[in-house]
């Protein structure tokens, strides 16, 4: 009997544990392949990129600016990870991607789709409102294997110049979160090309609105780690003191740490953009 007991508090215990298990969650905009970036140009900086991924242990990444043989590269540099995808110019794999990438012994995917930031989200290649630039949200249904809770993932890459289109793509975003998550929880990452004072962000967490974000950084129990900006324009320091790059959050999570990632390598970064980190729990 004693043995039973024993047996038993160590499955109650081993399955309390494997619930609380937090999902490691990255966001990084890898910036697009042009030699224009000389010595910072993607072939000398794509092993650092999966490097960083890689040692973080990510779960989970979103990804910004990469193109189709970007992807091909980290693909081949994460071989336990699988990524889902499209290219915003013609939905298969011209332009940039804004992919996730998921680590397949951790997660299972369940469903995944991209929908266009614009008036006509179901159309490939169309600018949305007064924006430069096709931008677009893919986002996946996931299952992890060690908790088995069910999570979605959305990830995008707002316009870096039309006022008017990141205002748009804040609201339909949000609308869009809250039609396909629904009740379930929702990871939201992504490069907004606004600092928390803008009209974007302020929109995405309003207070008021019911289906406001959370920024993981507000609520990470211990305080955030690196630089505040996450822009460094292949600088010595962040361009600005604030963020562009977030982790957004929507239902019941805990957040035990934030940060932003700015090792280099001889001076250099893996990226113009710092990864930003977060470890999660979807109690």
């Amino acid at each position: 009997m004693r043995k039973i007991l024993l047996s038993g508090v160590c499955c109650l215990i081993m399955g309390t544990v494997a619930a609380q298990a937090p999902l490691q969650v990255m966001t990084f905009n890898i910036r697009m392949n042009t030699p224009d970036d000389s010595l910072n140009a993607w072939p000398h900086r794509k092993e650092k990129v999966a490097s960083e991924v890689l040692f973080h242990g990510a779960s989970i990444l979103g990804v910004q600016e990469a193109l189709y043989e970007q992807m091909q590269d980290l693909q081949q540099q994460l071989p336990q990870y699988k990524t889902v995808g499209v290219g915003r110019e013609d939905g298969k794999t011209k332009g940039e991607y804004a992919a996730i990438f998921y680590d397949t012994t951790r997660l299972q995917l369940l469903h995944c789709e991209t929908f266009w930031l614009s008036e006509t989200p179901a159309v490939a290649g169309r600018i949305g409102w007064d924006g430069a630039c096709t931008r677009i949200v893919t986002w996946g249904k996931f299952r992890d294997k060690k908790t088995n809770k069910v999570f979605f993932h959305f990830n995008t890459h707002f316009d870096h110049m039309g006022k008017i289109a990141r205002r748009e793509s804040a609201k339909f975003l949000l609308q869009q979160v809250h039609t396909i998550a629904g009740a379930i929880p929702a990871i939201i990452t992504g490069d907004f090309n606004a600092t928390p004072d803008d009209e974007p962000i302020q929109i995405v967490m309003q207070p008021g609105n019911p289906l406001h974000l959370t920024d993981s950084k507000t609520i990470s129990q211990t305080p955030h780690f690196g630089p505040v900006g996450t822009f460094n324009g292949w600088q010595i320091s962040e361009m600005e003191d604030k963020p562009i790059d977030y982790i957004f959050l929507k239902g019941k999570f805990g957040v035990s740490k934030h940060a932003s990632i700015s090792e280099t390598w001889g001076g250099r970064y893996a990226s113009d953009h710092f990864a930003v980190y977060a470890e999660i729990t979807i109690k």
